[in-house]
């Protein structure tokens, strides 16, 4: 996994591209990816870190998926199902945890975090394609 220096630039650059350039499904995907990054911060076991199903996280994840899936669900564009689509496989790295404790916890890590970085690719390319959209219906005008 990349550093959290890494992690918290990737994320000030795709939310301030997001609320700069994009509609308000750009932007409420990029609130959420802040919210939810807090609140992970907030409810992380700092005692075993992925030896055990991490609860708190957990309920940030499925917060997470409810504000994607109704994101989809009300949008015209097609890239917020592919970001609900991975969040829950997210909410489903949790869930084999719960089912095999035996997993090693460097890869249910890996499993519960990797998800993101393909969620911010998807949330710039919308936020290109939006302001890419919106350029050529004022050039039509």
């Amino acid at each position: 996994m990349l550093s959290p220096q890494i992690y918290y630039a990737l994320l000030f650059f795709v939310s301030t591209y997001a609320f700069l350039r994009g509609c308000a499904d750009e932007r409420i995907a990029a609130a959420t990816c802040i919210l939810a990054t807090f609140a992970t911060n907030l409810v992380y076991s700092p005692r075993g870190g992925y030896v055990d199903v991490e609860l708190g996280v957990l309920m940030v994840d499925i917060g997470a998926l409810s504000v994607f899936t109704v994101l989809a669900l009300r949008s015209d564009r097609f890239w917020p199902l592919w970001i609900a689509g991975l969040q829950l496989a997210t909410v489903i790295a949790h869930v084999l945890k719960s089912v095999e404790l035996d997993l090693m916890p460097q890869a249910y890590a890996a499993a519960a975090r990797f998800w993101v970085y393909p969620i911010f690719l998807i949330i710039v390319a919308g936020t290109f394609r939006s302001a890419r959209r919106r350029a050529l219906v004022e050039v039509r005008w």
